[in-house]
């Protein structure tokens, strides 16, 4: 049977309010590769290296802490996406319009939102990267709150038990994870996409790579 890695990365915040900066979707993106991976590993690291070295007369680029898209220089993404495209990793991305939110969710709190998100992503995304009696090793940045890895762990018991999967759930800074940042990176071009934002990067790196991207709750209109 096969060991399946799952990086898992989300966007947005869980509250339903309009304040400044509160999103319009909740959800996850994924970074699966199948069995171990060392190269992909040994290359994140050696690029992370070869940026802080610097190249030409282009100053070293320091990141103590990894690649983080948001932050990123655009020349740091350019050869960040460029090493992504040469490990081809499978992205899923599933976002939850959280205006069109049932009722019954809103009431059950944002937690509700939270497990509803990981078991709607995870209960496709099983079914679709293994089969009964595979293990999925997932892998996620720090999830902030107990009552957040409490219902991530819920949420997957259920799908793992449906689907006949073994799981484990690694809870790990993004800093120390290869996976996470690649992850981090491909969600946050798929939802510069999904909101009409400048740009191409999504449909020059990760569009070929991407095998769903699930708006179960409808999207906003452009």
């Amino acid at each position: 049977m096969a060991t399946v890695y799952v990086y898992a990365d989300e966007t947005g915040n869980l509250d339903y309010g309009s304040k400044a900066g509160a999103s319009e979707y909740f959800g996850f993106g994924t970074a699966v590769f199948r069995d171990d991976h060392p190269a992909a590993l040994w290359a994140g690291m050696s690029l992370r290296a070869r940026l802080a070295g610097g190249e030409g007369e282009r100053p070293g680029v320091g990141l103590p802490k990894g690649f983080h898209a948001v932050n990123d220089t655009p020349a740091t993404r350019a050869a960040m996406f460029a090493e992504i495209v040469d490990q081809a990793p499978r992205f899923d991305f599933t976002y939850l319009l959280k205006r069109n939110a049932r009722d019954y969710v809103r009431a059950a709190g944002e937690m509700r939102l939270y497990k509803m998100a990981w078991f709607l992503h995870f209960k496709y995304l099983a079914t679709q990267v293994s089969v009964k009696g595979d293990t999925l090793i997932v892998v996620v940045a720090t999830l902030g709150t107990k009552a957040r890895q409490r219902e991530a762990e819920l949420a997957l018991k259920d799908v793992c038990e449906q689907m006949g999967r073994k799981f484990v759930l690694c809870i790990w800074d993004a800093s120390t994870s290869w996976g996470i940042q690649v992850a981090d990176y491909g969600l946050w071009a798929g939802q510069r996409d999904l909101e009409g934002r400048t740009g191409t990067w999504f449909t020059d790196y990760v569009e070929p790579l991407t095998a769903s991207s699930f708006t179960p709750w409808g999207r906003l209109e452009s």
